[in-house]
């Protein structure tokens, strides 16, 4: 039967082949007990009534099965060094999966660039900072347009002399993650927060419904609350202690602290507008947002996000009908957000 004497003992791996000639000798010589062929062979007969029971597939741990959906070593090596070039270095796999699409491109998914990342072992953290534990949420806010729901907060910037700091203040906008105004100071004063609004509220045309910060002195103070009250803003602050109550400002800072070519402390007050003005400008208009699906804040104030969105999902199901068996029943879909919630009220208390 072309098995060559070739004993099959137990835990050996057999092909599909070896077991159709196996099957086809044992049909040849019926005239032989059963229980002598697989002695002769070095099988049991259970083995032989499973074959002809539930087919020759090799259910066992350890046998070689063919994946249709699996990318070959050659596929997986491509998405490797495309990760590791030069253009796409300094993204995560989330960031880079999303740039592909933009551009027309679809590889694999986003787990499989996790994957494939961390089987070269070319995933680590940047920093040994611990991560932020999830914590309760004060009132819930949802933006559903630009310009309702503004956070601030302010963050030290190092200076060259120890225990002196220049201080940033900075506006986001809810609704798309844009930094709406920021302005950069010696000290900290509800005055300066006064300034800052004001200025802010002038370039946008508009004031927002809500504005969420922490419970320092600069954000309310008598000057900024006067403001508010002036213009019909209704203040939400976070609980004392709990910088988890702001997260999209403070996420913000650590974008910021974090980013590649920080300086370890700003030479004077004009090196530090310069650098963070450089820095505002491409976190709006270059940054890919994870929190907006990985596109810009200034992409999604402008509306362009619907556009995109659609391209990114024609770019997936074109993928899909080239390669089916790559897929499972589900294909990821981007969706347009109605709203976006600054803490939510679905967490528990």
């Amino acid at each position: 039967a072309g098995l060559d004497g070739r004993q099959f003992g137990r835990g050996c791996l057999i092909s599909e082949a070896e077991k159709k000639s196996i099957l086809i000798f044992l049909e040849e010589n019926r005239y032989v007990r059963l229980s002598t062929l697989c002695k002769y062979l070095g099988l049991s007969a259970r083995t032989i009534q499973r074959w002809k029971k539930d087919g020759l597939k090799d259910r066992r741990k350890g046998a070689e099965k063919l994946v249709p959906k699996k990318l070959s070593k050659e596929e997986e090596l491509e998405i490797y060094n495309l990760c590791c070039s030069n253009e796409y270095k300094e993204m995560n796999p989330r960031e880079i999966y999303n740039s592909l699409l933009d551009k027309g491109l679809y590889y694999a998914s986003e787990s499989t660039f996790y994957r494939i990342l961390k089987k070269y072992n070319a995933l680590t953290h940047r920093s040994e900072s611990k991560k932020g534990t999830s914590r309760n949420k004060p009132a819930e806010l949802k933006a559903y347009r630009k310009n309702q729901v503004w956070m601030w907060d302010i963050t030290w910037l190092k200076s060259p002399v120890t225990g002196i700091w220049y201080y940033a203040y900075v506006i986001e906008d809810l609704y798309d993650r844009s930094i709406v105004a920021w302005m950069i100071f010696e000290n900290e004063s509800d005055e300066h927060s006064h300034e800052l609004f004001e200025y802010a509220c002038n370039k946008e045309n508009a004031h927002p419904d809500f504005v969420h910060s922490d419970n320092g002195n600069p954000m309310k103070g008598v000057t900024l609350v006067a403001l508010y009250y002036q213009l019909g803003i209704v203040p939400s602050f976070s609980r004392p202690r709990v910088s988890d109550d702001n997260p999209f400002i403070e996420s913000f800072f650590k974008t910021l602290k974090y980013k590649c070519g920080y300086p370890r402390y700003f030479k004077d007050l004009n090196h530090a507008r310069s650098w963070f003005a450089d820095f505002i400008h491409w976190y709006n208009f270059e940054h890919k947002h994870s929190g907006l699906q990985y596109i810009t804040p200034m992409q999604k104030r402008m509306g362009l996000h619907f556009e995109m969105f659609k391209n990114r999902n024609q770019v997936i199901c074109k993928a899909r009908e080239r390669n089916p068996l790559r897929w499972s029943s589900k294909i990821r879909q981007y969706k347009i957000s109605k709203f976006e919630v600054l803490n939510s009220a679905k967490k528990s208390a």
